[in-house]
């Protein structure tokens, strides 16, 4: 499973629902993947490893009761310009 980045949201949605794979396994995948080039491509301004595996584990619960969406558990990064508490926003300005 070295290329699950290489996934479609609907493969990754399904995989998950089919339990291929838990939504920890993914986070986890994208943030060694995130570690492993950011550094090069600089697409984050902030990464948050703790509290997307704790979202993940919930994940995981949620699709085990079948209390889950069909994006329950897949993984994503939004623009900064969301102020979230705790979190730093930037908007992408030197002035915030």
């Amino acid at each position: 499973m070295t290329d699950l980045h290489r996934l479609s949201i609907r493969e990754l949605s399904e995989g998950l629902a089919e339990a291929k794979f838990s939504s920890r396994e993914l986070t986890e995948h994208y943030l060694k993947r995130i570690e492993k080039i950011d550094a090069q491509v600089q697409s984050y301004v902030t990464v948050t490893p703790e509290q997307a595996l704790a979202q993940a584990d919930a994940a995981d619960a949620a699709i085990k009761t079948g209390n889950a969406s069909a994006l329950t558990g897949v993984p994503i990064a939004h623009k900064d310009i969301f102020c979230t508490q705790g979190i730093k926003t930037t908007a992408g300005s030197k002035m915030l």
